[in-house]
């Protein structure tokens, strides 16, 4: 233990309503924790754009945010299970890995692969640490925060599941009140403050009165103080409801984050993100668990079955395409790591090692490289450039059939998401260069094709190359005079 930490856990003052009894046992138990023992993440650190609508790097360059929800991963993956889990993701394009420290699935008495629990007796100011670098849950917490950073992967870090501070439902206990939540949010600042990560407060559960937004704030406060304020910070909602209707105006919530959810349909679901987005003051806005792969579409498998790729593929273009900095994808087996031999939650359908590999996993990335093959933080988003058609249920379409569009500011390029092969028609002024060069973007494998160079005035229709009804594409609008590479190119 560094002499800092005994500065911050002896000197620092605790929250009202801490008795100091409770005090100097926090310090006493802190003794013996060790610190994040390894060097400090080489990741850069992450802020807010000066636009108020991406996140960047320190140096200002474009952070795509692609996700995955592996909210088991701290509690029921062994090293080499955990190894396995991180390097495919990496591979596969990811950014992000969302997990929880507290975890949902009797993450206080069910230990971890190892046999270890992350608290004394369900008290937050007590941690259990032990001696030594591999002897406690929090150790085992280390490690994999920092081969993800050693990976290039950020951990969006969640405290706790929603269950610890509001029983709707799962097996809780409730163990949080705004004096201890703050205590064990500095407590994790202090330790964290060199990794790569993102801190994502809450954890599905709503907030229902004002003991449970003190919660939140306290937790908030003391990360805040914990690392000095060296990561960003947000909330991950329950289902259909965004951070913003709880906790938009409050100056520690960096960047608003949704929870879509479990459905497939546009309308009263993913067009709230551009709700989020057209908000004031301007924050970044994520979709942080939209529909996973292989899951109960809206929870009722014996009506509308399980996902697909193309479910999971749809919400990625609906969301960044009406105003998100990145997307979170996820898959049923993977976030609650399911093997045989464990309870299964809502009919996963394979063991997770094997989920690991889905179609639609690594098919996210696709995405990512076709927004980072153009300019990225000019980006809006603008479906008036969709022509509507005489049905406009057809075009800009509702359901899974929406189509959504954007573009940059300074119209040296567009992009429209067509989730089927039909025809549509698209006005070319918002290119404002006199010539337009065309591509077709496939989301499926990433490859880009061209479709000509055309005027940059009136009404325009496309066809997609395969009018195929389960099949989408995207149409790239470019500046010719812009030079931009093929759509998913880096330049």
């Amino acid at each position: 233990m560094t002499p800092a930490d005994r500065r911050f856990d002896l000197e620092t003052p605790f929250p009202a309503g801490l008795h100091r009894a409770g005090a100097v046992l926090v310090a006493c138990v802190a003794m013996v924790t060790s610190a994040f023992h390894a060097a400090a993440s080489s990741l850069p650190r992450l802020k807010v754009s000066d636009n108020r609508r991406f996140l960047v790097t320190t140096d200002g360059r474009p952070f795509f945010w692609l996700g995955d929800t592996a909210w088991e991963l701290f509690h029921r993956l062994n090293r080499e299970e955990a190894e396995l889990y991180l390097k495919t993701r990496a591979a596969q394009g990811f950014t992000v890995i969302q997990a929880v420290a507290l975890a949902e699935l009797d993450g206080l008495n069910t230990p971890n692969p190892y046999g270890h629990r992350p608290l004394v007796e369900h008290d937050p100011t007590r941690p259990e640490v032990r001696d030594g670098p591999d002897n406690d849950y929090w150790d085992h917490v280390d490690w994999i925060v920092q081969r993800a950073n050693a990976l290039g992967l950020y951990v969006g870090f969640l405290p706790t599941w929603g269950d610890k501070w509001n029983k709707k439902w799962g097996v809780g206990p409730e163990i949080f009140t705004p004096q201890n939540a703050e205590v064990y949010g500095e407590w994790l600042g202090r330790r964290y403050k060199d990794a790569g990560l993102i801190w994502i407060l809450g954890g599905d559960r709503p907030v229902e009165n004002d003991t449970h937004r003190e919660i939140i704030r306290a937790m908030a406060r003391g990360l805040r103080r914990g690392d000095g304020g060296a990561h960003l910070i947000t909330f991950h909602p329950m289902g259909g409801q965004g951070s913003a209707q709880y906790f938009h105006d409050e100056e520690w919530l960096d960047f608003n984050m949704r929870q879509n959810g479990h459905g497939t349909e546009f309308t009263g679901r993913y067009d709230q993100t551009r709700k989020d987005y057209d908000r004031t003051p301007a924050k970044p806005v994520l979709d942080g668990e939209p529909i996973y792969e292989d899951h109960p579409v809206s929870f009722d498998p014996a009506k509308l079955g399980h996902s697909i790729a193309a479910d999971v593929r749809r919400p990625l273009y609906w969301d960044l395409f009406t105003g998100a900095f990145g997307h979170t994808y996820g898959h049923h087996s993977v976030w609650q790591m399911w093997a045989p031999g464990r309870d299964p939650v809502n009919h996963p359908l394979m063991p997770w090692s094997q989920a690991i590999h889905q179609p639609g996993a690594a098919q996210m990335q696709h995405a990512k490289r076709l927004l980072l093959s153009r300019p990225f933080l000019t980006r809006i988003p603008d479906d008036s450039m969709i022509v509507s058609d005489r049905v406009p249920t057809s075009v800009p379409g509702a359901g899974r059939y929406r189509f959504v569009a954007t573009r940059d500011t300074d119209g040296t390029y567009a992009m429209v998401y067509a989730p089927v092969g039909r025809s549509f028609k698209v006005r070319m002024d918002v290119i404002r260069g006199a010539k337009v060069r065309a591509w077709w973007f496939n989301p499926r494998d990433g490859t880009a094709r061209p479709a000509g160079t055309f005027s940059s005035t009136g009404q325009r229709e496309f066809i997609p190359p395969d009018p195929g009804e389960t099949l989408d594409w995207v149409l790239v609008l470019d500046d010719a005079v812009g030079n931009y590479p093929p759509p998913g190119k880096r330049p």
